[in-house]
């Protein structure tokens, strides 16, 4: 079995069945720095910079150019000027065809939001591994406080939800600092 039947085939059995992301609310999420592009344009991406603007929605998918993380690239990137209003940015990391990150940010995620390629360990450090080899993530959403706490995990194979999930996530956090 090659590698993208056999990455194909792991995608099918998470999208059947929902999952839980390892990292679980109230948990510190780890920092990183991580080669990325926005609008086809190459950069640097570090979260906790992200972080010092407001809520971040990070969102991990297994590969570019795949017909999930396609569709799901479109809605987060229909969904970016609404979360952007509400003070938060949307970042998409993969591990899997890392090469092609640069024309998917232009193409798919529309110039709207960045994409970037996962750095050796983040897929395991954020316990967000597909169980195949190659080192390629799972469909794992999170959103994540200024202050670096994980608000809200979402996994699912399955891309419908995602947006949805983390926008109420981030409206939720923005009504709850509005009270105080």
């Amino acid at each position: 079995m090659n590698r993208l039947t056999a990455g194909l085939a792991a995608i099918a059995v998470l999208a059947a069945s929902p999952a839980f992301a390892a990292l679980k609310p109230g948990a510190k999420a780890p920092d990183f720095t991580a080669p990325a592009a926005l609008a086809g344009k190459d950069f640097s991406f570090t979260l906790s910079k992200a972080l010092k603007k407001g809520p971040v929605v990070l969102y991990f998918f297994p590969a570019a150019y795949t017909a999930g993380c396609t569709a799901e690239a479109h809605e987060f990137a229909e969904a970016t000027p609404d979360f952007e209003k509400l003070g938060a940015t949307v970042i998409g990391v993969t591990a899997g065809n890392v090469d092609k990150i640069k024309a998917f940010s232009k193409e798919h995620c529309r110039d709207k939001f960045a994409v970037a390629a996962a750095p050796d360990g983040l897929v395991k450090t954020y316990d967000v591994a597909l169980p195949m080899p190659g080192g390629w993530s799972n469909r794992t959403s999170y959103v994540i406080a200024p202050n670096g706490k994980i608000l809200m995990a979402y996994t699912d194979g399955n891309f419908a939800g995602h947006v949805t999930k983390t926008m109420d996530a981030v409206k939720a956090y923005k009504a709850y600092k509005a009270k105080k």
